[in-house]
């Protein structure tokens, strides 16, 4: 048809006319977990540092690896070769056989009957492909489709991937696209003997499918072999390097590690400069702090001596929240209205403007201020984010997180009761940016933070509200707030802090 080949156009290398349809011979598509097991270790596969520089921009995308071959070339098996050697807390592995189009009646017939060809590249939805790897290489949150070869349909549920430090895009047609092509910073051509490969898929399809040898024969001649031929192979010369023999070549993959672990230095010197970019600059305007009354002082007084016991140290820490939400309730938009008083009396007065306000807190600590949020904010609807400081690189990693529906139209109340390099803090406002919650309706609450903290975020993050009860001015080599509070968590839940722990007490929970 004409809008096939008008879809081809952007193909590369150049194709000719379409083949035969065939029946579909690849494994099914199968939802990624967040976990990724290698014989060595267990990978995370969400989650990313906040890659901002000092100015507030983001001062390196993600790296993005694109994996082709033919079928059963052993992509995957490559791929976690990879990532098992690049020893990195955060990785993508994204497959092509999750963004297959959704088909039409007429070719849902076709499927069903075994007529329908999903290798060749009109099957694929690159439209989709390339803007959810444009957003994972900025750092966003993406929702994947997922995939049921049994129905030939996409689920109604979507899984949700963030960015990481390295994606690795493997498929078929990795290289088929032009747009796509644009967006990886690494191409690699698995090229693997067809005998293998032929081999690997009556294996397969024997052992898995209960299909006879036979069969296997005729689909790989007469679909399998074709489509190698005239989209696969040729887009070899594209790569930045071909891996001869697949997961057998471990020089090769060892030459793709040191590139990769050489672009991630790039990252870390970025975040290093970023931790000292606060000297020398005043407090910036997004920031309020609590009026040092005679009673603020004294409660202070109280949460900050070391003697305090643990029953006084919760209820002064208590009363110090309730206040800190009700300074932050204050800053909310509002609006004039009249209403009429029980004795028939106009009065002016002031309410909300926003739709509603949504609390978020940082797990472990942040959690402490949900009761006093929940005391002064009628039908507040709270979500939890829980991120954990790598002890190798520094680096703040997203671990988990629930958020409430909707959340985007919210002001958000963003929780933490200490703040000390605010690199959690940035972590979780990221994710809030991810989720469409506009930077100016985030307000970063904390009961204790750190110059360091403050100028971090604000510089990050503009126009992110910072409120707070005190500012101390200094944070020590181990990135304790100096004079400080202690860790908050473990003087809250009585348990005992680790002896490396931070300030950034969300950035410690386990």
């Amino acid at each position: 048809s004409s809008s096939s080949a008008e879809s081809l156009d952007r193909l590369y290398p150049a194709v000719g006319s379409t083949k035969p349809p065939r029946k579909r011979t690849t494994s099914q598509c199968k939802s990624e977990p967040p976990l990724l097991r290698t014989s060595k270790r267990t990978i995370y596969t969400a989650g990313r540092p906040p890659w901002y520089n000092e100015h507030g921009t983001q001062s390196k995308e993600a790296f993005v690896i694109g994996l082709g071959g033919g079928s059963a070339s052993g992509k995957t098996t490559v791929a976690t070769m990879i990532i098992e050697a690049l020893d990195v807390p955060w990785v993508v592995l994204l497959s092509m056989d999750s963004f297959y189009k959704v088909l039409t009646k007429q070719q849902q017939e076709q499927a069903a009957s075994n007529d329908f060809n999903f290798d060749h590249p009109d099957a694929f939805d690159f439209d989709l492909i390339i803007a959810t790897l444009k957003k994972l290489k900025q750092g966003k949150s993406v929702k994947i489709p997922i995939y049921d070869f049994t129905t030939h349909s996409r689920k109604k549920e979507w899984k949700t991937l963030y960015g990481a430090n390295v994606i690795i895009f493997e498929g078929i047609m990795a290289f088929a696209d032009k747009e796509l092509l644009k967006l990886l910073d690494l191409k690699i051509f698995v090229d693997t003997d067809s005998d293998i490969r032929l081999v690997r898929r009556l294996r397969r399809d024997i052992s898995e499918r209960g299909r006879d040898i036979e069969g296997v024969i005729k689909q790989y001649n007469k679909f399998v072999k074709p489509a190698f031929d005239q989209y696969i192979q040729p887009t070899m010369r594209l790569a930045d390097i071909v891996v001869p023999r697949g997961s057998g070549n471990t020089v090769a993959i060892d030459l793709i590690v040191q590139h990769v672990h050489s672009q991630l230095e790039e990252v870390r010197a970025a975040w290093a400069a970023l931790a000292s970019a606060h000297q020398c600059h005043p407090l910036p305007q997004t920031l309020s702090v609590l009026k040092s009354t005679p009673q603020v002082r004294g409660m202070h007084t109280i949460i900050r001596n070391k003697e305090t016991s643990r029953d006084e140290f919760i209820f002064y820490s208590k009363r110090l929240m309730r206040l800190l939400i009700e300074h932050a309730l204050s800053l909310l938009p509002f609006q004039s209205c009249t209403v009429q008083t029980p004795q028939g009396q106009d009065y002016e007065g002031r309410t909300y403007s926003g739709k509603q306000i949504t609390g978020v807190s940082i797990l472990r600590a942040g959690e402490t201020m949900e009761p006093a949020l929940r005391a002064v904010c009628k039908d507040v609807r709270i979500g939890t984010i829980l991120i954990q400081t790598n002890c190798n690189t520094g680096e703040p990693e997203l671990h988990y997180l629930r958020l409430p529906k909707d959340i985007s139209e919210d002001h958000v109340i963003l929780m933490d009761c200490t703040v000390s390099t605010g690199a959690a803090a940035m972590m979780a406002v990221r994710v809030l940016l991810d989720h469409d919650v506009p930077e100016d309706k985030i307000f970063l609450l904390s009961l204790l933070m750190a110059e360091m903290g403050v100028h971090s975020v604000a510089y990050a993050f503009p126009r992110v509200k910072i409120i707070t009860t005190a500012v101390d001015k200094k944070v020590n080599d181990l990135f304790r707030i100096i004079p400080g509070i202690g860790n908050f968590g473990d003087r809250y839940f009585g348990t005992d802090a680790p002896p490396d722990w931070s300030d950034d007490e969300d950035a410690l929970s386990t």
